[in-house]
């Protein structure tokens, strides 16, 4: 199958580049370079000009904090190009596959969110997520959501490569205890969405490496699997921590559906993290600095 990658330079991009090579489908990459797809036409043009099956966006504006001061931009990366790419999806009868975020939910919930949910954002770039979620219900060719969190993988810049860095270089930090959710390893998605793909998933779906921790468990992990000091590390509250846009206590993503199409889950965080240190450690952490997005 031919499949259309947007966002093809990023981190999870890169992994479904990877994993389509891997199942014998035939990726084709494009990202800003070939085309801003917040421009009315650019998705057509990609579209007609690949002939794609099927696309898989993972294209999106992430700066979760600057998104409060630049809401046009980060209005334009998720809600706009997502809206033309649907639009265009339409046009040519290709199916599409959206990749969104815990962020659309309010982060209320005590035990996480399952796939219907209601959406309730409490961020400018949750509420961009949601309203292109909106764009792609509207298409009447196959389509499928997929929401992930705390998305960590191969690229120059992540919590994991962080946290690696600040540990080493501070005598001690501190990080957010009270927000609690699912990492994920954009590798295991990666294959998750492959195997959507390969077996015709409709609707919404969870995408998350297995289990539930904070950020500060999180980076404790990576400290001790770095071969660093878990103890420079003190846990502190959301509002020691103040940023420009405010988070979900629980982003926690409930997998309720996978299982209806025989799919196996990801696995859990923990041994994707120890799969990604590992990677990290051998010879790749240098030489993904100097890769741009």
């Amino acid at each position: 199958m031919r499949v259309l990658v947007t966002g093809a330079q990023g981190q999870l991009g890169r992994a479904c580049i990877q994993a389509l090579t891997d199942a014998g489908h035939s990726p084709i990459g494009v990202d800003l370079p070939d085309g801003d797809l917040s421009i009315a036409g650019v998705a057509h043009q990609l579209l007609t000009a690949h002939e794609p099956a099927s696309v898989l966006h993972c294209a999106a504006y992430t700066a979760v904090d600057r998104a409060e001061s630049e809401r046009d931009l980060a209005l334009a990366g998720n809600t706009t190009a997502t809206q033309l790419l649907a639009q265009a999806c339409e046009a040519v009868g290709c199916e599409l596959t959206y990749v969104s975020t815990d962020y659309v939910f309010a982060g209320d919930a005590e035990t996480g969110y399952p796939e219907d949910a209601v959406r309730r954002p409490i961020n400018w770039y949750g509420e961009t997520k949601a309203r292109a979620e909106e764009a792609v219900e509207e298409l009447t060719v196959p389509w499928r959501i997929v929401r992930t969190s705390w998305l960590f993988g191969h690229g120059p810049a992540n919590f994991v490569k962080t946290m690696r860095r600040l540990v080493a270089e501070r005598s001690s930090l501190s990080v957010v205890d009270d927000q609690r959710g699912c990492p994920t390893y954009a590798p295991d998605l990666a294959t998750l969405l492959v195997r959507m793909l390969d077996v015709g998933a409709r609707g919404h779906f969870h995408g998350t490496n297995q289990g539930v921790c904070t950020w500060y468990e999180f980076a404790l992990e990576i400290a001790r699997l770095s071969g660093l000091e878990p103890a420079r590390i003190a846990p502190c509250t959301t509002a020691d921590f103040p940023t420009p846009a405010k988070r979900p206590n629980c982003s926690v993503l409930l997998e309720t559906r996978l299982s209806e199409l025989g799919i196996t889950p990801c696995p859990a965080w923990e041994d994707a993290l120890a799969r990604y240190v590992t990677w990290l450690d051998v010879d790749h952490d240098a030489d993904e600095e100097s890769v741009s997005r």
